[in-house]
């Protein structure tokens, strides 16, 4: 296999479905594509595979999949040993909701607090709508984690495609100084940004990105 990505410091889209690839400890090789660079442009973009023009894509033999949802999607149907959702019925509805909430949701995060490995940790001043956004997120975190803490330190207590998810979210909240403890925080949302931190999975992919 061999997936496509952009620029690991920047591409959130792209951190996802690569760490669900890894999860799944299949080998696989990547490319990566330079974004924020002049020359890059869609069609360069399309010259490494993408029928989109957009990454991340995963190509597997003669499959090619877009999207970073699809992705992940087809990783847990390929490689169903991997566990990316958890095998009861109602844990994984919860969680497919929450990656999907995330998929398209947090418009406002998203514009005032891009993911960037390479920033330094500064406090941004944010407005009313990323607030929301915030507030939102760190609901949804504590609700889940509430639900699930015996289970483990994630999302639904094991890791799964929902942690893939939002784990650009918590560098969002590193780089930018959010304070959950200002959102509702009851401790457990906290306690789960770092968690998604501290994966292997992610320690690798931020070596990269600083390399």
């Amino acid at each position: 296999m061999e997936i496509v990505i952009g620029t690991q410091k920047w591409s959130s889209w792209s951190l996802r479905p690569w760490l669900a690839l890894k999860r799944t400890g299949a080998p696989f090789t990547q490319t990566v594509v330079a974004l924020r660079e002049h020359g890059t442009t869609e069609a360069t973009i399309r010259a490494a595979g993408s029928p989109t023009g957009l990454v991340p894509v995963l190509k597997d033999e003669n499959l090619v999949v877009s999207d970073s949802l699809a992705i992940c999607e087809y990783l847990a149907d390929r490689f169903p040993q991997a566990n990316l959702w958890p095998a009861d019925v109602a844990s994984r509805a919860l969680g497919r909701a929450a990656a999907a909430e995330m998929h398209g949701g947090f418009h406002s995060l998203r514009g005032e607090c891009p993911m960037d490995l390479s920033a330094p940790i500064h406090v941004a001043s944010l407005s009313e709508a990323t607030h929301r956004d915030i507030r939102r997120v760190v609901q949804l975190w504590n609700d889940l984690r509430g639900r699930f803490a015996g289970r483990g330190p994630f999302l639904l207590g094991e890791w799964s495609i929902a942690d893939a998810f939002y784990t650009p979210v918590a560098t969002r909240f590193r780089t930018h100084g959010v304070q959950l403890s200002d959102f509702g925080d009851r401790g457990e949302a906290g306690r789960y940004g770092e968690a998604l931190l501290e994966t292997p999975e992610f320690k690798a992919w931020e070596a990269e990105a600083n390399a």
